[in-house]
């Protein structure tokens, strides 16, 4: 019975989560349903990066990049590609059937609209007779995902063969070069101006026989946990497998696994890729979710925040580092409100940040396995020690009994 307390209440966090929209109805409806949103967020981040670091033993420090090569794909795909019934004349463009697709030209931060000049001035020419559309967003959320596999595996390729903290190093500069690349690129990239993404669904939408505008935030709500749904369910595939056998088998000693047969670096590559594309996925919705995407989002005070997430909750736990993302997101957030104490008020803003180091430290020196997942531990795995310690005190009379 104890072994299905965690199948039933994780069946009790999913009827929770699917519930809460419609059952919550505060005043700060908006404002709590984003939090909960950017919670899943940093879920998808924080689970991935526990099957990467807890798993399969291979820290990355470059998570946070590779989410905010995601997120520029997608920013960049729907900043640059249209799709237009005439053929401009004026930007570059391609003929599909009776639809041109149409590449409008990078000038940087002189444009106010999403509209480039080329495709601005055609637009001026055409009046309201012709109307050029925007590439669905699902198509740049793909992309920005395989992309985020690409880097990943050229990544991948280079590090992985190495060992100690060569990953760790070289992930870290890749974001912090990625950032400053994407700063420097103000042609392209619009700099620190950012660039503006369509919503998830720019034209509404909708759900139980109820219409949505693109700023409600009930369908990205749904399409984030449905994202974070589906990233735990991949985990959970893989850490059942052969391939988290032989990923943990890479935790605990490559050389032994390299002499039973096991590609150790084919393995490294491979989880290395699978947990990037997570990361890149989640980036590219959360970018047309905001709406916005700037360098500030790939600073390495967001995958602190990361790794402190899937410690505190459980490093060697996906489900737990991603329950432990979405309580200390939901806390943080909660810690904002300042309060009083003899005269003085305390600004909760700052000293939020105290306290969750404070957290963090006391797990890594009392828990090291976090706070959440031994919890899930103690219900799925207590049976063993105590039949261990049977198996032990009676040998012969299971021996007996087996006869």
């Amino acid at each position: 019975m104890r072994r299905r307390v965690p199948h039933l209440l994780g069946l009790a966090l999913l009827a929770f989560f699917l519930a809460f929209p419609f059952v919550y109805s505060a005043n700060d409806y908006p404002y709590v349903m984003h939090i909960m949103i950017t919670s899943f967020f940093y879920a998808i981040l924080a689970s991935s990066w526990s099957m990467l670091a807890g798993y399969a033993g291979q820290f990355s420090f470059g998570h946070i990049g590779f989410m905010g090569v995601g997120a520029y794909t997608a920013a960049l795909f729907s900043h640059y590609f249209w799709l237009s019934p005439v053929p401009t004349e004026l930007c570059t463009e391609y003929r599909f059937g009776e639809t041109w697709l149409v590449v409008v030209n990078p000038i940087g931060v002189t444009s106010t609209t999403l509209t480039q000049d080329c495709l601005r001035q055609a637009m001026e020419m055409w009046g309201d007779a012709v109307q050029p559309t925007r590439m669905p967003v699902w198509i740049g959320i793909l992309l920005g995902t395989l992309m985020g596999g690409v880097f990943g595996f050229l990544i991948g390729v280079l590090v992985l063969r190495l060992r100690a903290a060569y990953l760790a190093l070289f992930t870290l500069g890749f974001a912090e070069i990625l950032k400053a690349t994407i700063s420097a690129e103000i042609e392209i990239t619009r700099g620190q101006a950012g660039m503006e993404l369509p919503a998830l669904f720019e034209s509404g939408v909708t759900l139980f026989g109820h219409t949505f505008d693109k700023t409600d935030k009930l369908p990205p709500y749904f399409v984030m946990f449905g994202l974070l749904l589906v990233c735990l369910a991949i985990l959970a595939w893989l850490a059942g497998s052969k391939f988290g056998l032989f990923v943990r088998a890479l935790r605990e000693d490559q050389d032994a696994a390299a002499a039973l047969g096991v590609n150790t670096t084919r393995y490294k590559v491979l989880v290395f890729v699978v947990t990037t594309m997570m990361a890149a996925s989640a980036g590219a919705v959360q970018a047309h979710y905001v709406g916005i995407v700037t360098p500030n989002n790939l600073f390495l005070l967001q995958m602190s925040l990361v790794v402190a997430m899937a410690v505190i909750g459980g490093v060697e736990s996906f489900i737990a580092a991603a329950i432990g993302a979405v309580l200390i997101e939901v806390a943080l957030e909660m810690l904002r409100n300042s309060f009083v104490i003899g005269g003085v008020e305390i600004d909760m803003t700052i000293w939020r940040l105290v306290f969750f180091g404070i957290v963090l430290m006391l797990t890594l020196r009392f828990a090291r396995n976090g706070l959440i997942a031994p919890l899930i531990g103690y219900f799925t795995r207590g049976h063993v020690a105590r039949e261990t310690v049977e198996h032990r005190l009676h040998p012969r009379a299971e021996e007996a009994a087996a006869k």
